[in-house]
């Protein structure tokens, strides 16, 4: 599903360059769950950014699903973006003068489809996480996990094949932390995900398929999972 080749990723400072990726190598397959640990600063959100296309490499090779990301170039990039992968984030980043199904359609409305049909299936996919009585109300009128909540609902509406989370629990308390895993992992079931997510909760972690663990940019261990 996913093939990193030789990934490198430095940044310009006015005190230097800082190596925040080294060369890494990684191949994830298809509907595993991949959790990514490590310090903070170690390099794991500049890595999921990059595997979703948000971000460039300075140099190394991306491939999702065999295509090249980084061939791809701006409303190409763009597209293919929004049809495979689903992102989540820690602090949600909905639209908070939009309601929760004007939240989740959005991703649907930017690939052309009609307000009627993107309608029709962001309430599908809010029914599906357990919010259909909760439509019509704006994420401020929400709770810390129904927020987390419409945020997987609006990174799966367009049915990717890549689900990557950033922190998805950190956020949140550890009764609601317990219930957005297990959504996680039901969603994961029933839509033949392929998941990669970045944590620092090692339950969460260890509850997955397989553990990458990143230490000053490079892969420092790869465990499987066998629990």
């Amino acid at each position: 599903m996913v093939a990193v080749h030789q990934l490198h990723k430095s940044f310009q400072t006015p005190g230097g360059v800082i190596e925040v990726l080294r060369g890494i190598d990684l191949q994830i397959k298809r509907n595993e769950r991949v959790a990514v640990v490590g310090t903070s600063g170690a390099g794991k959100t500049t890595l999921m950014h990059i595997l979703g296309g948000l971000d460039a490499p300075t140099s190394g090779d991306v491939r999702v699903e065999g295509e090249r990301l980084f061939a791809l170039r701006g409303h190409a990039l763009d597209a293919f973006r929004n049809r495979t992968v689903g992102f989540v984030f820690q602090f949600h980043q909905l639209l908070p003068e939009f309601s929760a199904l004007e939240n989740v359609m959005m991703p649907r409305l930017i690939a052309g489809e009609t307000r009627k049909l993107a309608g029709e299936k962001a309430a599908d996919i809010l029914s599906e996480v357990g919010l259909a009585h909760r439509l019509t109300h704006k994420p401020g009128a929400l709770s810390g996990g129904e927020q987390q909540r419409v945020a997987i609902a609006r990174a799966l509406v367009n049915e990717p094949q890549l689900l990557l989370a950033d922190e998805p629990t950190g956020n949140l308390d550890t009764g609601t932390s317990d219930e957005i895993v297990a959504l996680l992992n039901r969603m994961h079931a029933s839509k033949g995900l392929t998941m990669v997510i970045v944590t620092h909760n090692l339950p969460l972690a260890a509850g997955l398929d397989r553990i990458l663990r990143i230490e000053d940019g490079v892969l420092a261990g790869d465990v499987l999972n066998c629990s």
